[in-house]
């Protein structure tokens, strides 16, 4: 029998969850419930109903739903559902055997965990925030060693070099791990982070005596642990790697939950024509259709290099945007962008990974608190990056892909909100925003903004 036929058996899906009202239709204990409720947190987002009871049936997951639909408290409800001061009384008795940390989350930047960190001790309360502790890049590595002895955390959140250091150096005890989160996975994916998530997915739940001659092959089956995949754009190659690292893992999506034996895999392309081809075999198409928002607007104009600027500015006045994020490809020109808006009058700052820890957390800062008007940023902010007041995602440079725009685009319009995405392109790259329209299944309408006004033409669909 094919592994998916076990996994129907014991896969419980209850249509009413879909269409939970409250957290507690969802079976959360009563604790965790009134600390949602104390934080103005009462009703569940789809995604939310979808994946809170399929992972707390312990069943492996790829959880899949649009940037700013919920997906951080999807995992992390289950998980705090079953460990921590939180958990289910029937769970309290089995604590005092305290397994130290319990579960593992692995993001692929500093801002990403940082906001994970924040979303978990709000749940937990300030007198129970020591219990999760953030091991990220770019800050004092002795003082998060020093602070994983002292406070004994039981949810580490850290990006993979640097949990993969602190492991490699015997001060990180993952082997009695139960869950392991890997949040934004398609990016945990590429080629740069291989070393590091070996060690992690070699050490994060599997007990000692276990081996694994090839840690991402297909011997890579947990042990122990739950093994939980994150993101807005699900690629083949993340399909792959959770049947290789979970144990009959199940793909949710809002209001579907399947088995990911029932997916069909293509064949890697081969050719170059196939790959430029927007047929369905494409991954990128199928990693981006159904990962934006539903609430967006997208629309497009173009414009002379030299008057990108200037047409950003008359694109915020006319759209009465408040908080603007404008995307670039590289970090070089953000400073003379941020230079050329000041000059306008409109109150800009920059945002890249050449700043330090202190003075990008500051920037962030000062732009959700209203200080700046627009943050000009390059892919950094594409993933992670949570301002829910964002109105306005523009793009000064195209994305690299379908991909790339449906993260960057995820910026705005989070969690129902309305939000507009406006990309300004040159003329000779209108065919690549009508591709990505295609490739997005979403309306891109080409505009222009004149006498302080957004005005819409028509277009036929050429490519």
């Amino acid at each position: 029998l094919p592994k998916s036929a076990g996994i129907k058996k014991t896969l419980k899906v209850d249509e009413a969850m879909f269409s939970a009202k409250s957290f507690e239709e969802l079976g959360l204990p009563p604790l965790l419930v009134d600390r949602l409720n104390k934080e103005g947190l009462t009703a569940p987002t789809e995604v939310q109903s979808a994946a809170i009871p399929i992972i707390a049936q312990r069943h492996d997951v790829v959880i899949q739903s649009y940037t700013g639909s919920g997906k951080t408290l999807a995992y992390l409800l289950p998980i705090l559902s079953e460990i921590g001061p939180l958990k289910r009384p029937m769970e309290q008795d089995n604590s005092e055997k305290g397994s130290g940390i319990e579960a593992v989350i692995v993001a692929p930047s500093r801002e990403l965990g940082m906001q994970i960190v924040r979303e978990v001790e709000k749940i937990l309360g300030p007198n129970d925030k020591r219990l999760v502790q953030q091991l990220v890049g770019g800050a004092n590595r002795s003082r998060q060693e020093e602070a994983l002895k002292k406070n004994k955390p039981i949810i580490v959140v850290g990006t993979p070099g640097r949990i993969s250091e602190i492991s490699a150096a015997g001060k990180l005890h993952t082997h009695g791990c139960r869950f392991l989160v890997l949040d934004e996975v398609d990016q945990l994916l590429s080629f740069n982070y291989r070393e590091d998530m070996h060690r992690i997915l070699e050490h994060v739940g599997r007990k000692f005596g276990t081996t694994s001659r090839d840690i991402l092959g297909p011997l890579a089956r947990r042990s122990e642990r739950q093994t939980i995949l994150v993101s807005a754009t699900i690629p083949f190659s993340v399909i792959r790697a959770a049947r290789s690292w979970g144990h009959d893992p199940v793909l949710i999506r809002a209001k579907s939950v399947v088995p990911l034996d029932s997916i069909t895999v293509p064949r890697p392309v081969l050719s170059q024509t196939d790959a430029n081809s927007s047929s369905p075999s494409n991954s990128v198409n199928q990693a981006a259709v159904g990962s934006l928002p539903p609430s967006l607007e997208h629309y497009y104009c173009t414009a002379k290099v030299q008057h990108k600027v200037d047409t950003l500015r008359r694109c915020i006045h006319a759209l009465d945007a408040q908080t603007v994020i404008a995307f670039m490809n590289n970090t070089k020109p953000l400073k003379d962008v941020v230079f050329k808006l000041e000059a306008r009058g409109i109150k800009a700052t920059e945002l890249h990974g050449d700043l330090g820890k202190l003075a990008r957390s500051t920037v962030l800062k000062k732009f959700k608190d209203g200080e700046f008007r627009v943050l000009v940023t390059n892919e950094l902010s594409a993933r992670g990056l949570d301002v829910p007041e964002c109105d306005l995602v523009v793009n000064l440079d195209l994305p690299t892909d379908s991909t790339h725009y449906a993260h960057r685009a995820g910026r705005t319009g989070r969690l129902g909100r309305k939000g507009i995405v406006v990309t300004i392109c040159e003329e000779n790259e209108a065919f690549v925003v009508r591709k990505m329209r295609k490739q997005l299944a979403v309306a891109i309408k080409p505009c222009e903004f004149t006498e302080g006004e957004l005005v819409v033409h028509k277009e036929e669909d050429v490519e």
